[in-house]
């Protein structure tokens, strides 16, 4: 029998190269995300190679209890150790009778495609997305477009930490060879682009580097290429558009060489970010609620949905209104807003993070950053004389934050983030203002967004990949508003001394 992981286990020993190493907090909201380790690094790993076939057998097992037919695509993101892992995680798949399609080095949003493409069920790609070197992960899915939420994952995790796999022969595998271009053919069988229009296509050293400028070009981009060669020591920056060192050297190469837009790709190419002409970073969020500008003027009474991370704009835009659109606010995560997009039929769903879902006639349901970068220059290709600049002044004025995140071990994180929200509920029970404004509303369905009336609100939530707490901050009022609900939000948190501090502020 295949031995039950330990969830903490030393490094160089005997018992790390026998023993699968699988620490439980790994198993995410609505996917899966493990530090295996880098050299040097005093932090230790949470996964091994023998935890990842563990996985493997795990992931195989519940295929086979959710009655999917047995077969599996799998890819891997550009990092010195990610083939093996994937390989590995191969291993534990045929074991459990699984036939692998394995269309090898890919984005996240390829490998969905693949499941369309080649009529496979399932998919397991090894990914840590945006994270630092020495992060691995899965993102899996067994109904395509969607990927597993909190219920799968759950029954994932039982599986693995109780051994219980259902192992049985017949388990395949098939490389599929030069899979990319069908990708890139699938996403630019379509007219050109009307507008010649000067791209900048950032891809920090990550795996959307051989790909983005290609699909680019071929619509009918001027395209010019920044950080696109593999290097999975990612020299620059970390690939990853919320991260404003990446934005930043991106806005000035815009301004450098005088292009229409600067798109930004993460590590795993399912987020795309957006820098206009002008060489200022537009927060996704704001993206799209141009982009529901857009589609919502082509299809009146568009139904659209976002992440709790995102402007109230998508609620009070006049145009957006006088079009009918309607906005649901839902929980942050690929997984979540994949599934409302779904469960809905909206047309679009969007994320602060840059993660945007587009359904027929657009996209196939699942979040591609490279389907993003395409709707963002169709949108200018239908504003003539117009720059991205002009649309995006054209919106109301907010002032916003960036996603910040402060430090959060996983074991507190969820409770802290109660403890937040049972703050500001107490708040607004007993009729007291923030900073001389009434609470208006609380939405509670992923943390806490407290809303005050002047239409400034503030967010806090449980990170859902690391051990953060996310928090953002917004008014439509001033920039004086918005650090005020900073201070505010900033104080309930002091008062829990297991939160760290932030990666950025404003």
């Amino acid at each position: 029998m295949y031995p039950r992981p330990a969830e903490t286990l030393e490094p160089n020993s005997l018992a790390f190269e026998v023993t699968p190493l699988v620490k439980g907090t790994g198993f995410r909201e609505y996917d899966a995300r493990w530090w295996f380790g880098v050299p040097d690094s005093p932090k230790k790993p949470e996964l091994n190679l023998m935890g990842v076939q563990a996985l493997g057998m795990g992931i195989g097992t519940l295929i086979q209890e959710m009655g999917v037919k047995p077969e599996i695509v799998t890819g891997h993101d550009y990092r010195a150790y990610s083939s093996a892992i994937k390989l590995t995680l191969i291993s534990g798949l045929m074991a459990a009778g699984l036939k692998v399609h394995d269309i090898g080095l890919a984005l996240s949003p390829m490998a969905y495609f693949a499941q369309f493409a080649l009529d496979v069920p399932s998919v397991a790609m090894v990914t840590a997305s945006h994270n630092e070197n020495g992060w691995t992960g899965v993102k899996m899915g067994a109904a395509r477009p969607l990927t597993f939420g909190p219920e799968e994952i759950g029954r994932l995790k039982e599986i693995v930490f109780a051994a219980a796999y259902k192992l049985k022969s017949g388990g395949s595998y098939e490389f599929v060879a030069d899979f990319p271009a069908r990708y890139i053919a699938d996403l630019t069988d379509r007219p050109k682009l009307k507008r010649r229009l000067k791209v900048v296509a950032a891809c920090g050293n990550g795996t959307a580097g051989p790909f983005a400028p290609k699909v680019l070009e071929a619509i009918g981009c001027e395209v010019v290429p920044l950080d696109t060669e593999l290097d999975y020591n990612f020299p620059r920056y970390n690939p990853n558009p919320e991260d404003m060192k990446m934005l930043h050297v991106l806005a000035d190469t815009v301004k450098e060489v005088g292009a229409d837009v600067g798109l930004g790709f993460d590590g795993d190419g399912d987020r795309c970010g957006v820098v206009d002409n002008e060489g200022h970073e537009i927060f996704a969020d704001k993206i799209g609620v141009m982009l529901a500008r857009d589609i919502a003027a082509l299809r009146p009474d568009s139904q659209f949905v976002v992440d709790v991370k995102s402007t109230g704009l998508f609620m009070t835009d006049p145009v957006l209104k006088s079009l009918g659109a309607k906005t649901d606010y839902w929980k942050t995560g690929h997984s979540y807003i994949k599934r409302r997009v779904h469960q809905l039929n909206a047309i679009a769903g969007f994320e602060k993070s840059g993660h945007f879902f587009f359904n027929k006639p657009i996209g196939r349901g699942y979040d591609d950053g490279l389907v993003t970068a395409i709707a963002v220059c169709d949108m200018l290709d239908r504003n003539p004389g117009k720059s991205i600049a002009d649309l995006y002044r054209a919106l109301p004025k907010t002032w916003g934050s960036p996603t910040m995140s402060a430090h959060c071990a996983d074991e507190v994180k969820y409770g802290v983030a109660d403890r937040v929200r049972d703050h500001f509920l107490a708040e607004q029970a007993r009729g007291a203002k923030l900073d001389g404004q009434p609470i208006a509303d609380i939405v509670t369905v992923n943390g806490v967004r407290v809303v005050t009336a002047d239409g400034t609100w503030g967010l806090v939530r449980a990170s859902s990949n690391k051990p953060e707490l996310v928090v953002v901050v917004e008014s439509p009022v001033a920039e004086k508003r918005m650090r005020e609900m900073f201070a505010t939000i900033d104080a309930a948190l002091r008062k829990h001394p297991e939160v760290g501090a932030y990666n950025q502020t404003i």
